[in-house]
């Protein structure tokens, strides 16, 4: 499988966009004006207990308040017992009070309403290891399956084990030399004593240690995939790129490439097309029938449907051809729009059972390739198929979208019968409560032509029955359901 990262770059935003086999398949996108939080260290101050949540807000500096669970809080067994408190403790009374201070990262980047989700469990990656603070022991990727591999980079990385704390060994460090992880343990333990240092220094909440940006970050997080190029738009970029690299991921320093075309580089792949098509409900599927992707507050939902495509055999074929394709769809539309959260996925309903294990299996597959962690679950008794993705960051419609100022967000409008109905019955509330000689009515000009339509005889009606002259006006501005009853 081939796959390469394009990077466009300009002063104000950076987008990142990873092809596979031609084909988008996830996009990042960070603006200078709204950096990404996750990864960044702050020492924060308690600002409130919640006791009936197990959790505590937390001013960091930020607008809103960051939420840390208990769950999240890593009390250390040495300090568990100097303050005569049981170490496994998750009352988060026991375990914060308001007005204190600690040093927390954030896990997940603050999304809708809510603010940024904290953990004391920090964490510093480089390429190779992932720095555990305060808990000295070694641990290996799972990803890695090679048990003398797994053997050997333990007991390379156990040398640098101190007081300081632990490592976990990254999947990319397969086949790593010794000196390039002592390199990395060298660098994560000076990283960790500058940031105690500002720790130290810093009297009130604030950031103490941000993560790479999106450039920087997006090559270390792809080390150890199959990349066959990095294509950068940026001239100065793609220098401090090669410097990166050369430093520390010098294995990917000969697939860095400098894109000069006049051509704009996310228009090679069709990237802007697939874009915008990514923020549509509907999903074409190429036998024919498509998918309806609906994401609310709670989950987001998934429908399959057969659309056009009639098949060829029976019924029974064509709708598991449809599913069957449709489980490939549903994981490059999971990556590329980044849905997070409860997913329920409504495929069409099948009579067999044995359809249903190689539906289930081809979207474990096609899952299979997503980075971020997904838990599936078989087909309930509705013949629903629920999963969860893990979200650390705010979905692709989040991102480029905001709320519709006509619906709220309804996702529909007031018919145009329904509104003139309304306009009627202001009226008469507005004439049983005030004495006036006439009425004047600022509505939408689709509302205007509706009310002084031949057919439409209510409003005659109801100027015979209240015994006033009503005039209706066009408002151009005006949405479908505003409108305005003035007494004259």
């Amino acid at each position: 499988m081939s796959a390469e990262l394009l990077l466009n770059v300009t002063p104000s935003e950076t987008r990142v966009a990873l092809i596979e086999n031609g084909v988008l398949q996830e996009l990042h996108i960070e603006r200078q004006a709204k950096l990404g939080l996750v990864g960044n260290i702050y020492v924060g101050k308690v600002s409130r207990v919640l006791p009936g949540m197990q959790a505590a807000f937390v001013d960091i500096g930020l607008d809103k308040a960051a939420f840390l669970h208990a769950s999240d809080i890593v009390q250390p067994d040495s300090v568990a017992e100097l303050e005569g408190k049981p170490a496994v403790s998750k009352d988060i009374r026991v375990l914060v009070h308001e007005g204190q201070f600690l040093l927390v990262q954030v896990v997940k980047d603050p999304l809708g309403t809510k603010g940024a989700r904290l953990t004391t469990d920090i964490t510093l990656p480089s390429r190779y290891l992932v720095f555990m603070p305060g808990s000295p022991h070694v641990g290996v990727s799972q990803r890695l399956e090679s048990d003398s591999e797994r053997q050997r980079l333990k007991d390379i990385v156990s040398h640098y084990l101190d007081d300081s704390g632990g490592f976990i060994v990254r999947t990319a460090a397969e086949g790593a030399k010794e000196e390039e992880l002592a390199q990395d343990a060298k660098f994560l333990k000076k990283l960790w004593a500058k940031i105690i240092k500002r720790k130290q220094k810093t009297r009130k909440e604030g950031v103490v240690y941000e993560d790479l940006t999106l450039t920087y970050r997006i090559l270390r997080d792809f080390v150890g995939t199959e990349l066959e190029r990095v294509r950068v738009d940026s001239k100065l970029t793609f220098q401090q790129l090669t410097a990166f690299c050369e430093e520390f991921i010098p294995h990917l320093s000969p697939l860095l490439e400098y894109y000069p075309g006049e051509r704009p580089i996310f228009d090679m792949f069709d990237v802007e097309n697939e874009i915008q098509r990514a923020l549509e409900r509907k999903v074409p599927l190429k036998s024919g029938g498509y998918l309806i992707i609906d994401q609310t507050e709670a989950m987001t939902t998934i429908d399959v449907n057969t659309g056009a495509f009639v098949g060829h055999r029976n019924l029974e074929e064509t709708i598991f051809n449809t599913n069957a394709e449709a489980t490939q769809a549903i994981a490059r539309q999971l990556r590329l729009r980044n849905l997070g959260g409860i997913i329920i996925i409504d495929f069409i309903d099948m009579q067999s059972s044995e359809h249903k294990k190689r539906v289930f299996h081809s979207l474990e597959l096609a899952l299979a390739r997503d980075r971020a962690k997904t838990n599936i679950h078989g087909f309930s008794a509705l013949g629903l198929v629920e999963m969860t993705r893990k979200r650390t960051r705010e979905s692709l419609e989040h991102i480029l979208c905001s709320e519709c100022p006509v619906c709220e967000g309804r996702g529909s409008l007031k018919t145009v019968e329904t509104v003139c109905f309304e306009v009627l019955r202001e009226i008469v509330r507005v004439n049983r409560a005030y004495a006036a000689d006439k009425f004047v009515v600022y509505v939408s000009p689709a509302v205007k032509d509706a009310l002084t339509n031949d057919e439409f005889h209510n409003l005659a009606e109801l100027q015979v029955f209240i015994g006033k002259q009503i005039s209706i006006h066009t408002e151009p501005l005006y949405t479908q359901e505003q409108f305005d009853v003035v007494m004259m």
